[in-house]
This record gives structure tokens, sequence and C-alpha cells, in this order.
């Protein structure tokens, strides 16, 4: 297979078997006009199996999205066809828009200009919380 390398964007890399269409789909890649391409089980040294996503165009990204879903990814960033910036992600300490609190009588239900707020409670499990209610992220 024979993907073309990128002159001006983002390389995701680093993203665990599997989740690269989560990640595609969590970031709104699908609503961009330029290439994206996404390279699944790809052969790693480190990782055994991986993902990886081009994008051709820099854009914006939410690190927050990125880190709650697969902490171990690295973001590059490609200008003239070269590697300008390197970024290894981690669990962010707040998650602010990432995920909706399910707590039907969490405030941000009838609150809606609210913002759903989470903050990292354990980070080897993994848990995050609802600032308001407490309520447990899924």
């Amino acid at each position: 297979m024979n993907v073309d390398s990128i002159k001006n964007g983002i390389v995701i890399d680093h993203i665990t078997a599997g989740l690269g269409m989560s990640v595609y789909n969590l970031l709104g890649l699908d609503s961009l006009d330029c290439p994206v391409a996404i390279i699944k089980n790809v052969a790693s040294r480190k990782m055994g199996r991986k993902d990886i996503i081009k994008v051709d165009a820099d854009i914006d990204l939410n690190l927050d999205i990125l880190g709650y879903i697969d902490p171990g990814i690295t973001v590059n960033y490609i200008k003239n066809s070269e590697l300008v910036d390197k970024k290894s992600i981690e669990l962010p300490e707040r998650l602010v828009n990432v995920v909706k609190c399910k707590n039907p009588r969490c405030i941000t239900t009838t609150e809606q200009e609210l913002d759903h707020v989470f903050k990292l409670t354990d980070r080897e499990k993994r848990v995050y919380r609802c600032i308001y209610c407490e309520v447990q992220a899924k």
C-alpha cells in the first residue's frame, strides 16, 4: 500500500489499533474538505499494531479529545514536508465539552448553556467525574 507524504498538515500516530475510526469521528475529520488518510493495523515495533491518521491540512486539533480516547497518541506537525513539532499526548486533567453528563438530575441537563466539565479523579483507571454532580463519565 502506498500513502503519499503530506506537505503541510498533521500526522496522528501511535493510535491503539482499532481506535482510528473513533478518533476520526470524535475530531470531526469527516467534515474536512482536504485529504485525510486512515491507516489501520500498521505494524509497529513499539506497539505491535497501531492506527495512523494523516491530515493534509493545517487544522486545530482538540488534544483533550485525543488524550481522553488514547493517551499514548503522538501528534506530528508537518510544514514544507518536514517535521516541525511533535507532541506526546497524555490524559488531560479536565475535559470541557468532550463528553456529556448522563445524570438526568445534573444542572447541565436543565441549563443548556453550561459547559460539560469533567475532572480526572483516578489517573490509573482513567476515571473522570462531572464537576457539578460527581457522576462518572462513560
